[in-house]
């Protein structure tokens, strides 16, 4: 696991945005392709704006595939669904056509969106193992990522797939990847800053015990692949 520690968002966006730049291309001459999980929330929306403008030029949009890690059970034109935020912050300014983004359809019940979506993955990965070039992930003040949320079913799920999960504190579902499925992937990265996740970063990377069902985000460790934390140094005071 590597930690990076920026004094400024602004210098932490840049900073990941190169990482993400060298994955990309990496995997573009390796495979031809760049399979990239987003995250949602407010959070990555100056990011995705720079690798779409500033950062623009240095990938070959044409052979990147973008799906998402999870998903709000809202309709697609909500404000609060991932897809329209990446949308408006990305994929426009991109021009990415419909058949490189694998939106999560919620016009489905909540299991039935999660059960396509994984079909949609099976389908897009030829049947062969789930393994995403980068899966990028937020983390919630409560140590919760992608809708792994603390105390939920989706905590001691074990399956590589997509579910659906009931938050109670949110009293709504959510369509999320499980552990195991961002565990596969050849690079994870998160990206958490501000002061309040402080608490919650120092649970998850503290030296403590672990405990997944308060500290959801301390599920993530991948199998094969990388980890990687991009923060400030007000997420890590208390480290």
């Amino acid at each position: 696991m590597n930690l990076h520690i920026y004094d400024t968002t602004a210098e932490l966006t840049e900073k990941l945005a190169h990482y993400i730049i060298k994955i990309a291309n990496e995997a573009i001459v390796a495979k031809d392709r760049f399979d990239f999980v987003l995250t949602g929330g407010n959070s990555p929306k100056a990011l995705y704006q720079a690798l779409s403008t500033t950062y623009k030029d240095q990938i070959d949009w044409s052979k990147v595939y973008f799906f998402f890690g999870d998903e709000r059970t809202v309709l697609p034109n909500h404000k609060d669904y991932n897809g329209l935020m990446a949308k408006e912050n990305l994929f426009d300014n991109l021009q990415t056509p419909a058949s490189h983004i694998f939106y999560v359809d919620t016009t489905l019940a909540p299991a039935e969106a999660a059960q396509a979506y994984k079909k949609a993955l099976d389908e897009h990965f030829g049947g062969q193992e789930i393994v995403f070039d980068l899966i990028l992930l937020g983390m919630g003040d409560d140590a919760h990522t992608a809708s792994i949320f603390p105390h939920t079913d989706l905590v001691k799920n074990t399956a590589k797939t997509v579910a659906a999960v009931f938050v109670e504190k949110l009293d709504t579902y959510r369509v999320s990847f499980t552990a195991p499925l961002i565990n596969q992937a050849k690079n994870v990265a998160f990206l958490t800053f501000g002061e309040g996740k402080a608490n919650a970063l120092s649970h998850v990377l503290g030296k403590g015990e672990k405990n997944y069902d308060l500290y959801p985000s301390q599920l993530i460790a991948p199998v094969n692949g990388h980890l990687d934390w991009f923060t400030d140094k007000a997420a890590t005071s208390m480290l």
